[in-house]
């Protein structure tokens, strides 16, 4: 170690490159933890504040910090930065309880495992008939209830169909399938075996078909094509198939790999063609096994907010059997399963491998594609609830930070640039809620507005959503969700803005206006009369008066003015600060009429000047 001074007046010991490990979020208390570690002595968190003041950065001590912060301070000090991810972050605070998952699938033999049934995805472009195809398959109307046409909650199910004489189970995910739901759809990728693209054979590849494609690619994931609406006069299965290839997904017809069928959702043709389709493309290049017979090991698909079952989450179980009774802990909730059903509405004891269930008992509500594991007992699930809350409250707040510097946080002050738009955030299910979250926060209009969301949750909006609203002057935005009686009191009362959204695009269309009313508006000048002097009165009171004809537009009282003399300004920045027709006074005087105008205290007036007024007219942005 080596002793610099650092400017600021501040010695600290420099390191040799040494890593420091930090999680999201972390604090420059924490840092000073790490650094204490590596060094073996006290290093005080204010001296390291003072530090990054000097490189331009105001923080305190148990701020949540974010990566590029933290960079700079590394490097300053000498040292290099790693952020944990998420995942690792995770892992390490499951491993601090005794739960390594990793380890515990390595330790599995080929005797522990059992064939589980494969997790179908149905991704595609909006309209090209994914929820009528899942309709088809599971012989449900869900169409019928979605807004705008847009499924906007994950549903999961699980049919049986006969193949090659067995009767075999597949598991379907229903994402939904617009572009703002990006996220929740690359959740829906992530624990599928398998991913069916819906394409419309009239309509052929659209943006959406391309991004589920690439998500499902990323995800590494074996695709089976729908080619859907093949009953339609216009459609045109071949040019699906050519415009695919361009894609990587060659169809088997072509010498390719990937099994194209023809389908009619609304003829119900080729259904079960599809679904052999899944299992031949399942057994073909998978091994989809698991262990059966351990604690329940999983993900969340969606999660909700019921008025008489309190929290909802239906969970996917991927390894494992999840029983009644179970204590169980999704991301931030935890609790013990007090009752299970699936999708039929069945109650179910067991659920096993690649099974989907909705399970209640858990304390609050998970995100969707949040894990989910079962403990041994109750305190050890809500210590690592507690553990994931604090991390992810870190993480959100270094998140929120925005990096400003010293100098342009004053320029921004004394212009009075620091406008923001802060929202809370209140829909039926998660899944929604985060997509509409990624979606707004995407919105860029200018560097002088911030759109901060300070709250989000899912359920009814409640009186302290109001409270909160009232403190930080924010807009509720109630995604397919009401405020309570007390709750719409309270916003009538306080003047809360809160509006009521089916469709996320009406959300995020609102949103993008309001931050661009939000925007500093730009002004220019414009002249608002002309006035010529035909004769100057003296007065020991008043100074002198110049007695004026207007020209054009309207001279008003208090406006600003210039003195103009054979076309040269002669003085700016006057004020009209006395207007008169005859003996009384007035506000303003029209073209063509006569008037007394006095200038204050400037008097260097003569016959012919010009007295011209402008005013300052806000532009309209393009």
């Amino acid at each position: 170690m080596r002793d610099a001074p650092v400017v600021g007046g501040v010695n600290v010991s420099k390191g040799n490159g040494e890593i420091i490990r930090l999680r999201r979020g972390a604090s420059i208390a924490d840092f000073a933890d790490k650094l204490e570690a590596i060094r073996g002595y006290t290093v005080q968190p204010g001296t390291l504040v003072t530090i990054l003041f000097n490189l331009g950065e105001m923080a305190t001590a148990t701020e949540s910090l974010d990566e590029a912060t933290f960079e700079v301070l590394g490097a300053e000090l000498g040292y290099k930065i790693q952020m944990v991810s998420p995942e690792d972050e995770d892992k390490e605070l499951l491993e601090g309880f005794g739960l390594d998952l990793e380890a515990e699938l390595e330790a599995e033999s080929e005797d522990d495992l059992e064939i589980r049934p494969p997790v179908v995805t149905v991704m595609g472009h909006v309209d090209h008939g994914k929820t009528r195809l899942l309709d088809a398959i599971r012989q449900t109307n869900v169409v019928a209830g979605e807004a705008g046409g847009i499924t906007q909650h994950i549903g999961a199910y699980q049919v049986w169909t006969e193949h090659d004489g067995i009767e075999r189970a597949i598991t379907f995910i229903d994402t939904p399938g617009h572009e703002a739901f990006t996220a929740m759809r690359a959740r829906g990728a992530q624990v599928t075996d398998i991913a069916i693209l819906v394409v419309a054979a009239d309509d052929g590849i659209m943006p959406q078909t391309v991004e589920a494609l690439n998500h499902a690619q990323a995800a590494n994931v074996p695709i089976v094509v729908a080619v859907n609406k093949v009953d339609k006069p216009d459609a045109n299965p071949a040019k699906v198939r050519q415009q695919l290839t361009e894609y990587g997904l060659v169809a088997e017809e072509y010498g390719g790999d990937v099994m194209f069928v023809d389908v009619s959702a609304r003829e119900n043709l080729n259904i079960q063609a599809l679904l052999d389709a899944v299992l031949l493309t399942a057994d073909a290049g998978l091994d989809l096994t698991a262990n059966p017979n351990k604690a329940a090991r999983g993900v969340a698909i969606e999660a909700k907010l019921d008025k008489g079952r309190g929290s909802v989450a239906t969970v996917l179980i991927q390894s494992g059997t999840l029983r009644v009774g179970d204590a169980i802990v999704a991301g931030t909730a935890y609790g013990r399963v007090r009752a299970m059903v699936d999708e039929n509405g069945d109650a179910v004891e067991e659920a096993w491998p690649s099974r989907p269930v909705q399970v209640q008992g858990l304390n609050s509500v998970p995100r969707a594609g949040d894990t989910f594991i079962v403990t041994e007992e109750d305190r050890l699930a809500r210590q690592i609830a507690e553990k994931r809350e604090a991390a992810e409250r870190n993480a959100q707040l270094a998140k929120a930070r925005k990096r400003i510097s010293l100098e342009d946080f004053t320029r921004a002050l004394e212009e009075g640039k620091v406008e923001s738009l802060n929202l809370i955030i209140k829909g039926d299910v998660s899944g929604a809620v985060e997509a509409l979250e990624e979606s707004l926060l995407k919105i860029e209009v200018d560097d002088s507005v911030q759109l901060r969301i300070i709250h989000r949750g899912v359920g009814a909006i409640t009186e302290s959503d109001i409270n909160l609203a009232t403190i930080d002057n924010a807009i509720v935005i109630g995604f397919n969700v009401r405020p309570d009686t007390k709750a719409r009191e309270r916003a009538a009362r306080e003047g809360v803005d809160v509006r009521f959204y089916s469709v996320i695009y009406n959300a995020i269309d609102d949103v993008e206006q309001s931050l661009k009313g939000l925007l500093k508006p730009e002004y220019e000048e414009v002249q608002s009369g002309v006035a010529e002097i035909r004769e100057v009165f003296r007065s020991s009171k008043f100074g002198n008066i110049a007695g004026v004809i207007v020209r054009s537009g309207t001279i008003t009282r208090n406006a600003k003015a210039r003195v103009i003399r054979d076309g040269v300004v002669l003085a700016d920045g006057l004020a009209i600060e006395s207007l008169r027709r005859f003996k009384d006074d007035v506000t303003e005087v029209r073209t063509d009429f006569e008037a007394g105008i006095g200038l204050g205290k400037y008097n260097d007036i003569q016959v012919g000047d010009e007295i011209e007024t402008t005013e300052m007219v806000e532009k309209p942005r393009g």
